[in-house]
């Protein structure tokens, strides 16, 4: 009996965790009306290293964020581990994460993959962030790591 109340405790427990992440992932990320880096593809920035818009018939949700992907093949590989394929801080401008620690728009079609994690950066006709990125990377990449995850303490 003690075993089966202990069970049902760490599922309530669990459940209320994952519902509370949820609730930060949609208040902290960039969703329009919890649609994630603008509808477009996750998985097709790794698999053929471009910006490809989805579909709305290849949804997946992950933790509150809706995704959009241009085939079935990448939603599959999505659900299978989609911590691998989701923007680094929340889908914002990585250049802005880091440099002023603002969460700024971006370009979907302006990214970067560094070390086998998605960056996306703001893009208009007079200020591209990820020309800005590169010239500093590694000091603004530190920085934005560590102003995300003091997001979240």
């Amino acid at each position: 009996m003690k075993k089966i109340i202990a069970a049902v405790f760490v599922t309530l427990f669990t459940m209320g965790s994952l519902n509370a992440q949820t609730a930060l992932r949609t208040k902290e990320f960039n969703l329009d009306k919890g649609l994630a880096i603008q509808g477009y593809d996750p998985v097709a920035y790794f698999t053929q290293n471009k910006a490809v818009k989805g579909n709305k018939q290849f949804a997946a949700i992950a933790e509150g964020a809706t995704y959009y992907f241009s085939t079935a093949a990448n939603k599959d590989l999505f659900i299978k581990d989609y911590k691998k394929y989701e923007p680094q801080y929340g889908g914002w401008c990585a250049y802005a994460m880091g440099a002023t620690n603002e969460r700024v728009e971006i370009d979907p079609e302006t990214f970067k993959i560094i070390d086998g994690k998605l960056y996306l950066f703001y893009h208009s006709w007079v200020n591209n962030t990820l020309t800005k990125w590169n010239k500093d990377e590694m000091n603004l990449k530190t920085a934005a790591d560590k102003n995300w995850i003091n997001k979240f303490k």
